[in-house]
């Protein structure tokens, strides 16, 4: 890489590969990010021209108010996020793969960890790059922890939820999910090496970190700073950021639909910091399969309206952990359904538990 502002063709190809998985494959009009990004700038500016008009109905006040508070707090996170996914695009990503190290042990859990919060990915191509490690011989703790660990602490979206709660709970979300990965990755490897679940038949061994260290170094040598190169992460960063504006958009409107026509009492009895809520919150995520971006604002807007930290932490991380794509891509994978079942029967008690206690600290 001769130049940090110039893309790699390994880049490129990478991303064909399937790296920006909802993304379609075949070049057509993405209908859902042109419908929702017509929504919300049509609330953004209906919010300016008719604010406070007596003939509005209720639900269009709510809505078109829900959108502008939503985007004048997030904006500088989307322009943050543009920037740093143009910038991720130029680092290999062999480079972040090769962090995994070897599989079955507790380094190797925690590098597979921080090597899933370093790609800038959706959850379903996070999924798709955690099928590839495992095919390279990633051991089944080291895939479970990249693939929990991932999808909404991709730094884009980290940054935005930031923008939405604060630097303080979002950091206590990302450590805390990080934790339930390496505590999950631990307990599947322990579970192979009892023999309870089958080991990868692909298992080799990973990458080494001196290995890593040299490619680090050579990264940096190469970094060189130019106005075209700034142009071209602004420009890359946009154009790569158009699967993370679908799904925030799309997040947009369902979280102020959600405002609009769920009275607020009613919002804070069913999604409020109890058992039931927290319950009824898990089960939302479940059957609401929205990618990482779109469930960043509702799980935002489950913490502020509901004061229910735990359950916008649950929102977040069951939508992972109970996602059926990702289920019965694991089954295809593993060739295992119970590999695939434990996924949820491992994560989801840990991602309750973390929930109560937030909400009863919070």
């Amino acid at each position: 890489m001769s130049d940090c502002c110039n893309k790699e063709p390994e880049s490129k190809v990478a991303q064909n590969d399937g790296g920006g998985s909802c993304h379609p494959q075949k070049q057509r009009p993405d209908y859902l990010l042109w419908v929702s990004a017509t929504i919300v700038l049509v609330c953004y500016v209906l919010y300016w021209l008719v604010d406070g008009h007596p003939d509005l109905p209720q639900w269009l006040v709510v809505m078109t108010s829900g959108v502008y508070e939503l985007i004048n707090r997030m904006w500088w996170g989307l322009l943050a996020a543009v920037i740093f996914v143009g910038l991720l695009e130029r680092i290999p990503r062999d480079l972040v793969m090769s962090a995994l190290g070897q599989g079955g042990t507790f380094k190797g859990i925690i590098r597979a960890t921080v090597a899933g919060v370093l790609l800038d990915l959706c959850s379903h191509g996070i999924l798709m790059v955690g099928t590839k490690l495992y095919e390279r011989g990633a051991s089944l703790g080291q895939l479970m922890a990249f693939l929990i660990a991932s999808p909404w602490n991709s730094l884009s979206l980290t940054i935005i939820l930031v923008a939405l709660i604060g630097f303080g709970w979002t950091l206590t979300f990302v450590l805390l999910s990080m934790a339930v990965g390496v505590v999950t990755g631990l307990i599947f490897d322990r579970l192979v090496s009892k023999g309870t679940l089958p080991s990868n038949p692909n298992h080799c061994e990973m990458t080494n970190g001196d290995s890593l260290w040299q490619q680090i170094v050579q990264l940096g040598k190469s970094v060189r700073i130019t106005p075209a190169g700034i142009s071209s992460v602004l420009k890359d960063g946009l154009k790569d950021s158009k699967m993370v504006f679908r799904w925030l958009f799309f997040g947009i409107v369902l979280a102020t639909a959600i405002r609009a026509f769920v009275p607020m009492d009613t919002y804070q009895t069913l999604f409020g910091p109890t058992v039931m809520g927290l319950l009824l919150t898990l089960l939302a995520a479940t059957i609401i399969e929205v990618c990482s971006e779109g469930s960043t604002p509702i799980a935002a807007d489950i913490l502020t309206r509901a004061a229910a930290p735990g359950n916008g932490f649950t929102f977040l991380m069951a939508g992972v952990a109970t996602d059926y794509t990702e289920v019965m891509v694991i089954r295809d994978l593993t060739k295992s359904w119970k590999i695939a079942l434990f996924l949820p029967l491992v994560s989801v008690p840990q991602i309750l538990v973390i929930g109560w206690v937030l909400n009863q600290l919070g």
